[in-house]
């Protein structure tokens, strides 16, 4: 591995916490959760939604260029973190790299659009911007414009384990000699009415009245308490580089049959699989750290438990979630826990979720590894360390 690490040499996010590090680290490091409520057909709905000020950042890139006016919230998204991690990593114009950004729904807030105004039409008349906006290849490639990027381009959606499949991509390629640099990550913007009415539907989304609306994590919960949140965190990924924030040192990944499109098994066989995959070359008790799927829901907590106690046992490491500050952000799930990583790596803190029992950090943060799961039992578990 010595002589094939993969380094993470930028990143940048922006979600409920913010859009910078610093200001991210210091909502980390309190006790809040960054929710809002917003009304969505007539009931006043739990959200993790961007501040008004990084809502305006948004709104200002939009305006930019004429041809960025139409493109929906979970592009430009992606194209502002995108924005900050080459320049954290210092890539510029002259850097040749590959991108992979993936979403679970992709051009949501569009699609919904632009089929309401052919409906409203009497089924005659579709926007002519309707394809291709609402592609999930509209992400990768106008991020890829926007950086004038002149590597392979990809875009994808493997639901919620959307933005670890992209860096495990990355990691792939980079290993392969095809490529020296990748962008990778993920995007969501579905906060909307008909995404919040699936999930109602489904009988997951949060009604709770607490500080706490989302119980990432809780194991004796009685009700689910999954809450959507929006974001977008992308990652500069280098073979061998010098200036490494962190190393990608495992990676796993699983697929299980599942017995239909919302479930995993209680065991949770395939976050099983995929941990011990990226674990596999480490001694299991050097992982400090776990950042959990967590989505809050009762089954899907449970399930990722039974996954953890089977592969870690008694001795299982600091465990941690943040769908409790931000909510689930789908597809951009995975690159906000990898964030979350970074910096607890950074500042050598552990982040404890309020309300369960505390643990005790007993030594530096070295390792720390990061669960997804979504829809239809794909997993990803990716171990960075310092």
């Amino acid at each position: 591995m010595s002589d094939n690490k993969i380094a993470i040499t930028g990143w940048g996010s922006i979600s409920p916490l913010g859009d910078n590090s610093a200001i991210i680290w210091e909502c980390y490091s309190d006790n809040r959760s960054y929710f809002s409520i917003r009304e969505y057909c007539g009931t006043d709905t739990w959200c993790g939604t961007l501040s008004a000020t990084d809502a305006l950042k948004i709104d200002a890139l939009r305006l930019e260029k004429p041809a960025y006016k139409n493109l929906d919230p979970s592009v430009l998204y992606a194209m502002y973190a995108s924005r900050v991690a080459v320049l954290a990593a210092g890539w510029n114009s002259d850097t040749a790299f590959g991108i992979n950004l993936g979403s679970s729904r992709g051009a949501t807030s569009s699609f919904e659009e632009y089929h309401s105004q052919f409906i409203h039409s009497g089924n005659s008349q579709v926007h002519p911007l309707t394809s291709p906006a609402t592609t999930l290849g509209n992400i990768a490639s106008w991020v890829a414009a926007d950086l004038a990027a002149n590597g392979p381009v990809i875009s994808h959606s493997i639901t919620c384990s959307t933005a670890l499949h992209a860096i495990l991509n990355a990691v792939a390629w980079l290993r392969s000699g095809l490529c020296s640099r990748f962008l990778a990550g993920g995007s969501e913007a579905a906060l909307t009415a008909f995404t919040v009415a699936q999930m109602r539907a489904l009988k997951i989304y949060s009604s709770l009245e607490d500080q706490y609306p989302c119980r990432s994590m809780e194991s004796d919960k009685k009700q689910n308490s999954m809450i959507l949140g929006e974001g977008a965190a992308s990652f500069c990924l280098e073979l061998n580089a010098d200036t490494a924030l962190a190393y990608i040192t495992g990676v796993g990944y699983s697929t299980e049959m599942i017995s239909h499109g919302a479930s995993i098994s209680a065991e949770g066989l395939c976050l099983q699989r995929a941990m011990q995959m990226a674990i596999k070359n480490h001694d299991p008790d050097s992982v400090d750290v776990l950042i959990m799927h967590a989505p809050g829901t009762v089954k899907g907590d449970a399930s990722e438990m039974n996954a953890v106690e089977a592969v870690f046992g008694a001795k299982k490491p600091l465990l941690t979630s943040n769908k409790w500050k931000i909510g689930h952000t789908f597809g951009a799930s995975g690159a906000l826990s990898l964030e979350m990583a970074l910096l607890m790596l950074e500042h050598d803190r552990f982040i404890q979720p309020p309300y369960l029992e505390p643990q005790e950090q007993r030594s530096p943060l070295k390792k720390i590894l990061i669960n997804a799961v979504g829809f239809g039992g794909n997993a990803v578990s990716i171990l960075v360390e310092k």
